[in-house]
């Protein structure tokens, strides 16, 4: 095939899968498939042999060294886990959010995420007050003490992020980040509606297009 028309395929192929993204993103992604590919499936008993498996294997292993490098990044800092400063994070990001809104906006259960607020609260790091919009909700908003450990926090979580990925080139990190954020912004949309659901009625909607 004229090479033209093949990278002029290539370029439909990738617009019609992506198309808000821009021409740049497009040629990251064409040299990161040109590069040679890993060996696949992984050699080992009881791997994932379809590449959704792999790809989520991987995922999850570099999410659990995160976690376990976490515990040592936010040591002394008066968070006790990533979760923690997650919901601390979200409640100054959201500017004074209802109790709830940051616990799912922090994609976390109601409950679990209502105790870890109080403790935040009891630390002093939050502050609860009445919605005068809704008496029956309740606002909060970050302490100056929070904002002070926000600040250690974020520097630390920020620093752990560079041990992770500081072998990546630039380029790679954009197209890994290109490639995954739709996977992100699509599951934060819907993954309250699937509360409650049996596996396989939320495995049909996702992937077999089957609407209850």
């Amino acid at each position: 095939m004229n090479k033209a028309v093949a990278l002029i395929t290539a370029w439909g192929a990738f617009d019609e899968n992506h198309p808000e993204s821009t021409l740049e993103e497009f040629c990251r992604h064409y040299l990161a498939n040109a590069k040679k590919e890993a060996e696949f499936p992984p050699v080992g008993r009881f791997l994932p042999v379809s590449s959704d498996g792999v790809l989520m294997r991987a995922i999850g292993r570099i999410f659990k060294l995160h976690t376990i490098y976490t515990v040592a990044a936010l040591d002394g800092t008066g968070i006790n886990n990533i979760d923690e400063y997650s919901l601390l994070n979200t409640v100054a990001q959201l500017k004074e959010p209802r109790k709830t809104e940051a616990i799912y906006a922090a994609l976390q259960e109601l409950s679990t995420g209502t105790d870890k607020l109080n403790r935040l609260k009891k630390l002093g790091y939050l502050a609860e007050y009445d919605d005068k919009e809704d008496k029956r909700s309740k606002r909060l908003k970050v302490t100056p003490k929070g904002e002070k450990v926000l600040v250690t926090c974020r520097k630390r979580i920020s620093q752990l992020a560079q041990i992770m990925f500081h072998d990546l080139t630039e380029d790679d990190k954009q197209l890994c980040f290109q490639l995954l954020k739709g996977v992100e912004s699509k599951f934060t949309g819907i993954w309250q509606s699937h509360k409650g659901k049996e596996f396989e009625e939320i495995y049909g909607e996702i992937v077999l297009g089957k609407e209850e």
